[in-house]
């Protein structure tokens, strides 16, 4: 394991580590390093807050990032927490947009931010107006990405790839299961697994549209009445943009029931680390006893690395 400190003087320390935690999440949450290293000589190799730091491990590009906190003890032992480019959008400010498509709504927040652009991937669709006051950057980002997921069905992550920001289809994100899958004879040593229908299921859709040319409101319904039989009614409420066609509202409502009208299933794992999984990424999970062979999407991911041993911890779900 390699961790470079850049105190942006033209000097780099390769610094002796002895632990090493990086935690990515899917949906606005920031990359996060937390270190802990051996600096015997603090005056002769400082480590300041703003300085760059870079984790490698062999050819493994791990992590990119800006410390934003330093410790130091008396037995030399330092600790160092450092977030990815990321954590440079998490300002509040004021936000106006025309219809635009998040990839271009996004590039401008990040560019506005001096922040460093890597892959951009076209999400094609065309979100409506915005205004957002006093808004975290994050935020409005995240906004229009989950405005394409509920009109398209098409599901995107912003993250940051090892000191440039990528924004990519989750579908680009699967990890072939020939060449990496967990199960319970690879690299799986525990596992908690969860259905539900408490959070993000509906079976019912409702969409109100103010007419302002007829002044009246108008309201769109769609349902699974089986699914209502068995669950109840759980039911979304929107009001939709009053630009929109009767014939976009019908099919934001047809698209939505198909995302959400199903029950969650989540599952958490404890297993050997593998540097290519982090939060976005699709991974072949394998587990016989409970009838599991599928494609699991990670939404949050904890690497942990200690005295050259590398495990890591996962949450995921199913898409």
């Amino acid at each position: 394991m390699e961790v470079l400190i850049d105190n942006l003087n033209g000097t780099v320390w390769d610094i002796p580590v002895s632990s090493v935690d990086w935690k990515t999440g899917r949906i606005g949450k920031v990359g996060t390093l937390d270190v802990k290293l051996v600096v015997n000589e603090p005056l002769k190799h400082p480590i300041n807050n703003g300085n760059i730091v870079r984790v490698m491990d062999g050819k493994e590009k791990v992590f990119y990032g800006f410390i934003f906190d330093v410790g130091l003890n008396k037995d030399s032992a330092a600790t160092v927490k450092a977030y990815d480019q990321l954590k440079y959008l998490m300002f509040n400010d004021t936000f106006v947009f025309s219809s635009t498509t998040a990839t271009a709504a996004i590039k401008k927040i990040a560019t506005d931010a001096k922040l460093k652009i890597g892959t951009f991937e076209d999400t094609k669709y065309k979100v409506p107006g915005m205004i957002e006051d006093d808004k975290k950057a994050f935020d409005v980002a995240t906004k229009f990405l989950d405005s394409t997921l509920i009109a398209t069905n098409r599901n995107f992550i912003l993250f940051d790839n090892f000191g440039a920001l990528d924004l990519r289809n989750i579908e680009n994100m699967r990890i072939p299961a020939d060449d990496f899958y967990i199960g319970e004879e690879s690299l799986l040593f525990d596992f908690d697994y969860k259905k539900s229908i408490d959070k993000e299921t509906y079976n019912r859709v409702k969409l109100v549209h103010d007419n302002k040319e007829t002044k009246k409101r108008e309201v769109y319904i769609v349902q699974d009445s089986a699914n209502i039989a068995k669950w109840g009614r759980l039911q979304h409420f929107q009001k939709v943009d009053e630009n929109m066609e009767p014939a976009q509202i019908k099919d934001l409502a047809d698209r939505f029931i198909k995302l959400r009208n199903r029950e969650s299933k989540e599952l958490t794992l404890d297993c050997i680390g593998h540097w290519k999984v982090r939060a976005g990424s699709f991974v072949m999970v394998y587990i016989e006893k409970l009838g599991i062979k599928e494609y699991f999407l990670v939404d949050d991911c904890s690497h942990k690395w200690n005295a050259g041993i590398h495990t890591m911890s996962l949450k995921l779900k199913v898409i």
